[in-house]
């Protein structure tokens, strides 16, 4: 009796042993994996929509299985300026950051000379390869890459191909600012201007008090790289008088004191055709063939930024990207390269949502990207795509210059000078010299 008891506890007791065991031994196996499995936080400007972050990410998670990407969204309606608040106030209370995204150039060298985040060269060396050959976009910075560009947002110029074909002008491939001012002349008629700037106002849209520095390769910004005025750069006093001959000789530009006074908005202008043309930067090809809002009822092209000289190398304008770096303080920052490098190349065509700045992208696949975009919008088939695509595949970006403590001080300072200029409360030689002034103390006191 005892011996058929012993049978039975032996016959309950030893598969419990077994499966016992074999959940352990599981269980080891499942936390040796997670062990080597790295969960890395991304900060993000960019929401959902804008970016399509859930089937990205889960592409770079199904290639590597040993990286979590943990998204953090700054701001849910894409305000940069939230994001950015919202980045500094994470990075202060010790947030976990490994990888960031910032907007602009200025947010992005601000935070590098904060030593928010890490250098870059120890992994692009390991890798072999040049950024300014992988990449259209300079994000170099005293000599350091502190980050690698995503989306490629160059500035163009957006024609009304009706209004363009009535004066008989051909769609320019290859063309200086003088050019420019011929087509804007020309297309003034019928009750609309030949062009619309939508800057500066109340220190912003500052692009359109440098258009004739933007075009150069480097020296692009009010100041240098050494921290002084660059506000007698001949090309500065190029572009004033770009901005009062358009508008007071030619009068082809639409008035600055309209801009103000009715609060106009490039947008409307240009789909409303009171403007046959805007130089905007290239976020406006999700809308190019028209929305709810602002439906379209001509035909559009694209020309490129202009050039100051017949003899310049042509393509260069002002560029917005994104720029992904890796958090100074992150512990995962091997893994943070790894999602940086991958989201910067073959990311950004799974992405499908903006041309990408990686230069190995084909033809084919520029291509498709732009149909997808463009199908998005009402009126595809008026948007002259042969140019569009012309013009973002020879666009390149200028020498990144670090922006100085004070800058909205200087582009208050600056916006203050135009508006006395355009005004006629005083000349260009004048406004020059006072912007010159004014901006040399603000930077002076700030050395």
């Amino acid at each position: 009796m005892k011996n058929i008891w012993a049978l039975l506890i032996c016959t309950v007791i030893f598969p419990v042993l077994v499966t016992g065991c074999s959940e352990i031994d599981n269980k080891a196996l499942s936390d040796s994996k997670n062990e080597n499995k790295v969960t890395i936080k991304f900060h993000s400007h960019g929401n959902e929509k804008s970016y399509n972050w859930k089937n990205t990410i889960d592409a770079f998670e199904k290639k590597y299985p040993n990286i979590d990407v943990e998204l953090v969204i700054l701001s849910e309606k894409g305000d940069t300026q939230e994001a950015t608040k919202k980045l500094d106030l994470a990075a202060a209370s010790g947030e976990q950051m490994d990888v960031i995204m910032f907007s602009e150039s200025a947010s992005y060298s601000q935070r590098v000379s904060m030593g928010m985040v890490a250098p870059l060269d120890e992994f692009i060396k390991k890798e072999g390869y040049k950024v300014s050959e992988e990449y259209k976009v300079d994000t170099e910075i005293n000599g350091k890459y502190y980050a690698l560009p995503g989306k490629f947002n160059p500035w163009y110029v957006l024609l009304n191909k009706d209004h363009l074909d009535a004066a008989g002008l051909k769609i320019p491939k290859d063309w200086t600012w003088d050019e420019f001012m011929e087509y804007a002349k020309a297309m003034t008629r019928d009750g609309h201007y030949g062009t619309y700037f939508h800057g500066p106002q109340n220190g912003s849209w500052m692009e359109y008090l440098r258009l004739a520095l933007a075009s150069e390769a480097e020296k692009t910004e009010f100041t240098t790289d050494d921290g002084n005025s660059n506000l007698n750069h001949s090309l500065f006093k190029k572009t004033l008088e770009i901005r009062v001959k358009m508008e007071k000789a030619d009068q082809s530009a639409v008035p600055y004191a309209d801009i103000l006074t009715n609060k106009l908005n490039y947008r409307e202008q240009f789909f409303n055709q009171a403007a046959s043309s805007i130089i905007i930067g290239s976020w406006m090809n999700s809308e190019l063939g028209g929305t709810e809002i602002n439906p379209l009822n001509f035909n559009i092209t694209v020309a490129p930024f202009p050039k100051n000289d017949k003899a310049d190398i042509g393509g260069y304008t002002p560029v917005t990207t994104d720029y992904m770096a890796i958090a100074a303080k992150s512990e995962h920052k091997k893994e943070a390269y790894t999602f940086i490098r991958w989201y910067t190349t073959e990311g950004q065509i799974i992405q499908g949502k903006n041309v990408p700045s990686w230069n190995k992208v084909s033809d084919r696949e520029l291509t498709k990207i732009i149909d997808k975009i463009l199908g998005g919008t009402k009126n595809p088939e008026r948007i002259d795509e042969d140019s569009l695509i012309h013009v973002l595949t020879n666009s390149k970006s200028s020498k990144i210059i670090s922006p100085v403590p004070n800058q909205a001080e200087i582009y208050k300072v600056l916006n203050e000078e135009y508006e006395k200029l355009i005004f006629g409360e005083q000349n260009i030689d004048r406004t020059i010299e006072v912007s010159q002034e004014r901006v040399q103390e603000i930077l002076n006191n700030n050395k």
